[in-house]
């Protein structure tokens, strides 16, 4: 069985012509979205869910755990009930077609691993393409029996029992520290991770929400994880916050588009999130945050966005992890602000959903930016942008996002070849973006 293909290319534009004004709520947090599924499917007892993020990305999530023996019913939009296995699943009749979704894929292998299911992995050709190694290495050191010829799509998981380690990653990775999280809570003994490099601890903040014994301690450098093994995990009800990620879109654009002014509702703050935002502070962003509480155990916010001049930045590579998935719309921001900006260490965004690295720069090339790599750093003289450019989306979502932000304040109006893939991460993109007063047009 192979993943099923998007539906035919539809290309788009976007153009300068309006400011930016008016308010919009930041959908749900696609990371916070798949662990609540996650951790639910595994759990005693019914969870409720309200906010989850109704992408594609997060849906192929909801279709996996049915298939592993959850019970889910949508009691209305974005509200789901979710009745867990015990930490048990069953083994699925199918495969397991997570589309282009990484995190879904990555935290998935590990709770399968550690749930005792027989299961094979599958996606699109983009996440087909992404390195798996990364999660099947340490779940074999657990004593899974992972098989994948190329180290990618396709993975296969035959039922094993596992023991807790020791593990130190070697990439700064929410993805891969959560797997093995996920397999310790069924692993004999204690399953300990330390990171040298801090990176989002959703999966940590969460499992104590639904009951886990989990110790966080503060390292120097990182910190340490420790899960005591096997444990059942106890329902709970979760709210899902605004997703910063998809924040970003929405704060650039009003950022580089004259006279706006906007408000983001209910974006989270976790630090291990909300790098971009720090950066374009830095930059002389006109950001005003206004903390309005909590949801899934996580700080949120009112972020108001007003319009101004921006400054170049040389972007040390230590944030990365902070931002990973923002750096196209920050390149965005760069290609707009006065001076030259250098942002550093970007080796990660090679194994995204393209290559993001290349991608941004041809994004910027192809709408008169003058842009280059340079190892795994990007160089951008920021100025005036001219557009009028057509931009591969290489079926990467935030790519398309990007390039149409850019067009609503280029000289030009800018063209990509798909905006299909946005609906993996942000299927309401285009209605916020004209609630705001954007222009973007299907079917260019």
């Amino acid at each position: 069985m192979t993943s099923l293909p998007h539906p035919s290319r539809q290309a788009a534009f976007s153009q300068r012509r309006n400011s930016l004004r008016g308010h919009i709520f930041a959908p749900g947090d696609k990371s916070i979205s798949h662990r609540a599924l996650i951790l639910a499917s595994l759990a005693a007892g019914e969870s409720r869910i309200n906010g989850l993020l109704e992408s594609g990305d997060v849906l192929a999530t909801l279709e996996a755990i049915r298939k592993l023996g959850a019970t889910v019913r949508a009691d209305g939009t974005a509200e789901y009930r979710v009745t867990g296995t015990s930490g048990q699943f069953s083994h699925p009749a199918t495969d397991l077609d997570f589309g282009n979704s990484g995190t879904g894929a990555r935290l998935m292998m590990g709770a399968v691993a550690g749930a005792g299911a027989n299961a094979r992995f599958i996606g699109d050709a983009s996440l087909s393409s992404r390195p798996m190694a990364r999660i099947t290495d340490p779940l074999s050191r657990m004593g899974a029996r992972c098989e994948t010829g190329t180290g990618r799509l396709p993975v296969v998981l035959t039922a094993a029992s596992l023991i807790g380690i020791d593990e130190t990653p070697l990439i700064a990775s929410a993805q891969v520290k959560s797997a093995i999280l996920l397999a310790g809570l069924g692993a004999q003994g204690e399953t300990i991770v330390r990171e040298n490099r801090l990176t989002r601890d959703h999966t940590e903040t969460m499992l104590k929400l639904f009951g886990a014994e989990i110790r966080v301690i503060a390292s120097s450098p990182g910190r340490v994880v420790h899960l005591p093994g096997p444990q059942t995990l106890t329902a709970c009800d979760i709210v899902v916050p605004g997703d910063p990620s998809s924040a970003a879109f929405a704060s650039v654009a009003a950022l580089i588009i004259p006279d706006s002014d906007i408000t983001l509702r209910n974006v989270m703050t976790n630090p291990a999130r909300f790098g971009l935002y720090a950066v374009l502070k830095r930059m002389g962003a006109d950001l005003l945050v206004t903390p309005t509480g909590h949801a899934a155990g996580e700080a949120i916010a009112d972020i108001r966005v007003q319009s101004g001049a921006l400054e170049a930045i040389d972007l040390e590579p230590d944030i990365a992890a902070t931002m990973i998935d923002e750096y196209p719309v920050l390149a965005v921001a760069c290609a707009f602000a006065n001076g030259t900006s250098r942002l550093r260490g970007l080796a990660e965004l090679r194994a995204k959903e393209s290559d993001r690295l290349a991608a941004t720069c041809a994004l910027l090339s192809a709408n008169g930016v003058s842009v280059r790599i340079d190892e795994d750093d990007l160089i951008i003289e920021g100025g005036k942008v001219p557009g009028g450019g057509h931009v591969a989306t290489h079926e990467d979502h935030r790519i398309a996002m990007s390039a149409l932000v850019m067009g609503l304040a280029s000289n030009e109006a800018v063209t990509i070849d798909d905006i299909n893939m946005i609906a993996t991460s942000y299927p309401g993109f285009i209605a916020d973006m004209t609630a705001l007063g954007a222009v973007i047009e299907v079917g260019a």
